[in-house]
């Protein structure tokens, strides 16, 4: 690998993620990974793996990746939104030009039903944003 390896890594999970130190320092110069942590992003925990004491610097590289998994899994969030609008509108192009009485049949109560809850959702965080300003 050219350059220098970082000095933590993390093996996303659902959740959070695994977070291991990596060394090179060693008389084979492989790369060995240590478990040190594993943080749980729905509530904000860091557990240190075993009997392990993580360091003040430990803490502070595992919340600022927190911080940045926070920001990358919000950014997605919104792109599979956008990613939903265009798939609704290549879903109206599909049924209005290509689908056929069978294939209609077979999605239309589905897609009717998930579109009404979508509205009835949408329309009512509406009405709340509206009343608060």
């Amino acid at each position: 690998m050219a350059g220098t390896l970082p000095e933590y890594f993390f093996r996303v999970r659902e959740n959070g993620a695994f977070v291991f130190r990596i060394d090179t320092e060693n008389r084979q110069r492989r790369i060995e990974m240590d478990q040190i942590a594993v943080v749980n992003m729905r509530n904000g925990e860091i557990k240190p793996h075993g009997d392990r004491v993580l360091s003040e610097a430990d803490v502070a590289e595992i919340k600022l990746w927190m911080e940045d998994r926070a920001a990358t899994l919000a950014r997605r969030d919104i792109d599979d939104i956008h990613r939903a609008i265009d798939h609704l509108n290549l879903t109206a192009q599909w049924a209005q030009s290509r689908a056929t009485d069978e294939q209609l049949e077979a999605v239309t109560d589905r897609l009717l039903l998930a579109m009404h809850d979508l509205r009835s959702v949408l329309v009512r965080k509406k009405a709340d944003r509206l009343t608060r300003e």
